[in-house]
C-alpha cells in the first residue's frame, strides 16, 4: 500500500510538532540548570556559614522546631 502524503504542513503545525519534539528536552535542561544553581547557592551559604531558608512553608522553622507564632 503506497502512503498517500497530504502536503506540506502548515506554519502552525510545523511549530507545534517541534514544540512536541524538543519541548521536554528544552524543559529539563531549564530544569537541570536551575536545580544545580540552587544546590550552588545553598553551598555557597553552607561554606559562608549563612543559614539558608527552608523550602518548606514561611515560619515552619526546621526540624524539630517549633512554628513561629
Amino acid at each position: 500500500m503506497i502512503v498517500l502524503h497530504l502536503g506540506p504542513l502548515h506554519p502552525a503545525e510545523q511549530l507545534l510538532t517541534l514544540l512536541l519534539a524538543f519541548g521536554p528536552f528544552a524543559l529539563l535542561g531549564v530544569t537541570i540548570w536551575l536545580s544545580r544553581r540552587r544546590t550552588a547557592r545553598e553551598d555557597e551559604a553552607a561554606a559562608d556559614g549563612t543559614p539558608t531558608p527552608d523550602a518548606a512553608a514561611p515560619g515552619t522553622g526546621g526540624a524539630g522546631q517549633a512554628p513561629e507564632r
